[in-house]
């Protein structure tokens, strides 16, 4: 069997599967398989856009989603209201969010104020806005994958996330692959983007 390896960018309002949800889009609406085995690695949540790998190599999968490999996730995130350096700080020391019902210390982040980056696709919708309540871009990377962890972050110190934009797994980055489009990408690349000896 050959392996095979893509990067997909997932579009707002997509779920992270193959197979179809009654009134949902799934990959298998952008992507047509020419091997039953690919899968994603790991997910994105249905409300978060961006990078998902798909192979239907199996190794991939428990080498990237374990907690002791600690492959780096990052993510462009729009906040409601203008985030400060205070709230930065927190996100750099680790904050207490509650996973599973029990409130959980995450790990320290990396995290910093950006621009609205200019090369970004408008997404369908569009986010919401406020007249009366600005928003602020953050970069924030995180070597953890907690359901829902970079959102509960930044509600935790005082930022709702309006738009969440993964572009990268450790130095793998999505380089401007447009909505709903597929790279494949080959396994030495993607081997030694993502550290694996």
């Amino acid at each position: 069997m050959k392996l095979k390896y893509y990067i997909f960018n997932k579009p707002y309002n997509v779920l992270s599967q193959f197979t179809r949800e009654a009134g949902n889009q799934s990959i298998a609406d952008y992507f047509i398989l020419d091997n039953k085995d690919i899968y994603p690695i790991g997910r994105l949540d249905k409300d978060s856009e961006g990078m998902l790998l798909l192979t239907n190599d199996k190794s991939l999968n428990a080498i990237v989603l374990s907690p002791k490999q600690a492959k780096s996730k990052t993510y462009l995130v729009q906040v409601e209201g203008q985030i400060n350096k205070a709230a930065i700080s927190k996100l750099c020391a680790g904050v207490t969010i509650t996973v599973d019902q029990k409130a959980y210390h995450t790990l320290p982040a990396f995290a910093k104020i950006i621009d609205a980056p200019k090369y970004l696709w408008e997404r369908t919708p569009p986010v919401r806005y406020r007249k009366d309540i600005p928003t602020s871009w953050v970069e924030v990377r995180i070597e953890e994958g907690k359901n829902r962890q970079v959102r509960k972050m930044l509600a935790e110190v005082g930022f709702p996330v309006l738009r969440l934009i993964r572009v990268a797994i450790q130095d793998l980055y999505m380089d401007r692959i447009a909505p709903g489009d597929i790279q494949e990408i080959e396994r030495v690349e993607i081997m030694k983007k993502l550290k694996i000896k």
